[in-house]
This record gives C-alpha cells, sequence and structure tokens, in this order.
C-alpha cells in the first residue's frame, strides 16, 4: 500500500481515521485513491484536500469500522466498499465486531488493488447479473445438553455467480491458524482467502467465453474437468506429486480454476507488495524497487513484457531479502513459495488480461 501526507505533512497510512499530529478527521477518497485529511463543513459533510465535499459512511457512523468517504453528491448512505457487503454477521455476539471490522479492511485492501488496476467493480445494485458481493457469515450452531455443537449450515468460503463468501472464523486469528495447520498449508490469511475468490469472480468475468479461454486452457488446463471429482481426488488422494515443478501452491493442482485463482491471487500480493515496498524507497544490492502499479501498461505487448519482467526481478530480489530478515528474527519466512517457471508464465498470463481488460 502507499502511504499519504495529511495537510500537517504527517505520514498517513491506509487504516487511518485520525492525525496523530494535527489530530483532524481522516478518510479514504475512493474516486482519488487517496488518504485525505477533512474538515468539517455544515451539513454533516467534511471538505477533503482536493476541495470537494464528502459525507462519512454509515458503518463509520454507526459501528466505527469504516474510513471510506462518500462523495456528497452521491444519494447512498453507504460508501463504495461498504455497499458491496450484502450479509453482515450478527452483532449482538460481543466479538462478532471486531471479526467484522478485521473481514471489511482486508476488503478495502482488496478493493484498493483492483482499483488501481482499473479492473471493473460494480455492486448488485448496479449488475443484478454479474455484480460484485460479499457475503460474510458465521457457522450456525446449536446448544445440545449443555454443549455447543456445530451441527447445521456450516459456511464454506467461497465464490458463486459474483458473491463472495467468507465464514467469519477467518476473521479470528486462533482459528485461522488451527485450519492452516489442519490443512497443511503455509500461508493463510483473511486477505489471501478475498484475493483468490475474487481470482474466480475475474475468471467469469475476463475470462470465460473470451478470445483468451484457449490462453488460459493452454496455461492452466481445461476447466470443463468434472470440479466435484477433482476436489474428492485432491482430498482424497493429496496434491499433485511434482506441483512444485507446475503450480504456485498445493492447492492450485486440483483443478483448473484453483490453478487460476491461486495465481491470481499470487499476482495481486507481488503487486500490493512491491507497491509498499517502492513506497517507503526499498533497494536491493544498491537497485531500487519500483511500484508496479503506477502507470500499468495497457494493450501494449511489448511494454507488458518489459513490465512484467521488472516486476519478476524486483518480486524475487525483495523476498529473498524479506525471507533472510524473518529468518534473523526466528520467524518463519514472509514469502514461503517458490516460483517454477511454469508458474512464472503463468503468473504472466495473468499479468496479459489484466492489462487487456
Amino acid at each position: 500500500m502507499q502511504t499519504f501526507l495529511c495537510e500537517c505533512g504527517n505520514k498517513l497510512h491506509f487504516a487511518n481515521t485520525q492525525c496523530v499530529r494535527c489530530w483532524r478527521r481522516l478518510g479514504y477518497l475512493p474516486d482519488d485513491q487517496v488518504v485525505s485529511s477533512l474538515n468539517e463543513s455544515e451539513g454533516n459533510t467534511y471538505t477533503a484536500s482536493n476541495g470537494r465535499p464528502y459525507r462519512r459512511c454509515l458503518n463509520d457512523t454507526q459501528y466505527d469500522i469504516c474510513n471510506w468517504m462518500i462523495p456528497d453528491t452521491d444519494p447512498s448512505a453507504y460508501c463504495a466498499s461498504c455497499r458491496l457487503t450484502t450479509t453482515i454477521p450478527n452483532l449482538n455476539r460481543s466479538e462478532n465486531l471486531t471479526l467484522w471490522f478485521r473481514m471489511e479492511q482486508a476488503k478495502r485492501r482488496l478493493l484498493y488493488t483492483l482499483s488501481k488496476l482499473d479492473l471493473p467493480i460494480y455492486s448488485r445494485q448496479e449488475d443484478p447479473q454479474n455484480g460484485l458481493a460479499f457475503e460474510f457469515l458465521e457457522d450456525e450452531t446449536q446448544d445440545i445438553f449443555g454443549n455447543e455443537l456445530t451441527v447445521k449450515n456450516l459456511v464454506t468460503t467461497g465464490h458463486s455467480g459474483g458473491i463472495i463468501t467468507l465464514n467469519l472464523k477467518e476473521a479470528k486469528h486462533s482459528s485461522r491458524m488451527a485450519m492452516r495447520e489442519e490443512m497443511n498449508e503455509n500461508y493463510r490469511t483473511l486477505l489471501g482467502h478475498l484475493r483468490h475468490e475474487s481470482g474466480h469472480y475475474y475468471w467469469d468475468r475476463l475470462v470465460a467465453n473470451r478470445d483468451c479461454l484457449q490462453g488460459f486452457r493452454d496455461h492452466f488446463g481445461d476447466e470443463r474437468l468434472d470440479y466435484r471429482q477433482s476436489l474428492q481426488s485432491y482430498y482424497d488422494n493429496g496434491p499433485a506429486t511434482n506441483w512444485q515443478n507446475v503450480w504456485v501452491s498445493a492447492y492450485a493442482s486440483m483443478h483448473p480454476w484453483e490453478d487460476w485463482a491461486e495465481t491470481w491471487a499470487h499476482y495481486l500480493h507481488m503487486v500490493d507488495t512491491l507497491e509498499t515496498a517502492s513506497d517507503y524507497n526499498f533497494s536491493v544490492s544498491q537497485k531500487s524497487l519500483t511500484n508496479p502499479l503506477h502507470r500499468y501498461p495497457q494493450r501494449n505487448d511489448k511494454a507488458s513484457d518489459k513490465h512484467f519482467e521488472r516486476l519478476m526481478s524486483d518480486w524475487l530480489r525483495l523476498t529473498t531479502g524479506l525471507n533472510a530478515l524473518n529468518r534473523s528474527m526466528g520467524l518463519e519466512d514472509a514469502y514461503p513459495f517458490t516460483l517454477s517457471s511454469l508458474a512464472i508464465e503463468k503468473l504472466k498470463f495473468v499479468h496479459e488480461v489484466i492489462g487487456q481488460s
């Protein structure tokens, strides 16, 4: 993520709601893609640094979980991010407000990157057939003989018809880490889930029934393979034995759709982390890291190839350093992946599809 500046000159971060130096209220302006200091005006409006009036999102004024602002000309009570959430957790349960905040915070980071990549983002109100929506649900439980047992409606994280569903327990760190151990995964985060599921959504929007579909099949395989059978085989037999040579993760070997979604998520990891590193003026071996989201190439094969080559070069140099730093602290690798040449070719295909969208 980029950092921003308050009117007083203090550095601001994406999730900030108040400047710790001058105490001005802050808000994110999705139309300008910046965090701005705000000056209160008449009629519950605020004047941002661009001189335009904005209102606070209802999820900010009621629950203090959002920092995205609404242009005063927009009649909606919810910001561009919150209006995409169609189902929220039961807030009568004490911890759910905190878990919901974590869900929304991760979702806003996803939307920031999608916007930077100029990918289409439409709500279900704007596009009932293809619009994007998020449901944050929890498993329904029933108390039997004094013991709370999960007996009905287990929520599965996934995507269907533009609706991304996340199980609320993924926002609970202990539950997510326990699931990571159970699934033998080396990486599991809320943001990673959202990036993965957004990959399924954008496969429908950018690849299915498009000119690039054959290119997809050349790189990822035939998506017409029986998904349920592939899923059952994966959980019965585990990933392909040579998955490290072909896929970005073990789960990617399950089915071409999952291969695409895992590769898509990985690409978003890369560009977002490199933007952050560039914003903090990181350099490796005295060579600065570039921001891959700055002037993203559109429909220019030569520029796109050069852009991707620099992106991969910077990424490999950065992650080598990040892992070394983590090991010095006695921590697990920050980047627990090894990219094969075939996985890099798939990442390049994702890069090209986004550039042509």
